[in-house]
C-alpha cells in the first residue's frame, strides 16, 4: 500500500535511508529535511512524500517535487526501499506511483540525480529497467572520482520536435 506521509513514519525513514548503507550523514540530514518540511510546513508545494507500507510498517518511500522554472519537469528526489525487503517490487511500485502522481500534475519529464560510484551501480540499473536514460555525467561532481549521473524518464509524448 502507497500512502501520504504520516508523523510517526519520521524515524522509521530515517532509519531506513540510513540501512541502505549508500548515504553520508549529511545526505541522510538532507532526506530528514525535506521530510520535516512535507511534514511541518504548511502549504509548501516544493515536495511530495508517498510511503510505502507493507505488513504495518514502512517498506520504502519516494519524494518529488516539481522543477523550479520548468514547465511539467519532476525531480525524483529520493526513492529508497528498506535493504530488508528489496528485491520484491517495491521500488518498482514506488516508481510506477511516483510516475503516475507527476503525469496527474501536469508531469512530462521525471528527472533522477546519482552517483557513479560503484556501491550505486544496482541504483543506476534500477532506473535503466525502469525506462530512465542516462541525459547527463558531471565528472567529479560529488567528489573527485565521484560523478553526478542525470537520468530522465519522459512521461508523456514529446510535442513539436
Amino acid at each position: 500500500m502507497i500512502r501520504t506521509l504520516r508523523r510517526e513514519d519520521r524515524e522509521p525513514l530515517r532509519a531506513l535511508v540510513a540501512a541502505t548503507g549508500k548515504f553520508t550523514g549529511e545526505e541522510v540530514a538532507i532526506a530528514l529535511e525535506l521530510i520535516d518540511t512535507v511534514l511541518n510546513v504548511e502549504g509548501q508545494t516544493d515536495y511530495i512524500i508517498r510511503v510505502s507500507e507493507d505488513q504495518g510498517t514502512v517498506a520504502g518511500y519516494y519524494c518529488v517535487g516539481p522543477t523550479p522554472a520548468t514547465e511539467g519537469t519532476f525531480d525524483l528526489y529520493w526513492i529508497a526501499v528498506d535493504p530488508a525487503r528489496q528485491g520484491r517490487g517495491i521500488g518498482r511500485e514506488l516508481d510506477d506511483h511516483a510516475c503516475a502522481l507527476v503525469r496527474d500534475m501536469g508531469g512530462r519529464l521525471l528527472i533522477a540525480e546519482t552517483s557513479s560510484r560503484a556501491e550505486y551501480l544496482p541504483t543506476r540499473e534500477f532506473y535503466v529497467r525502469r525506462g530512465y536514460r542516462e541525459l547527463a555525467r558531471i565528472g567529479g561532481y560529488y567528489r573527485p572520482g565521484d560523478d553526478l549521473v542525470v537520468y530522465g524518464k519522459y512521461l508523456t509524448q514529446l510535442r513539436g520536435g
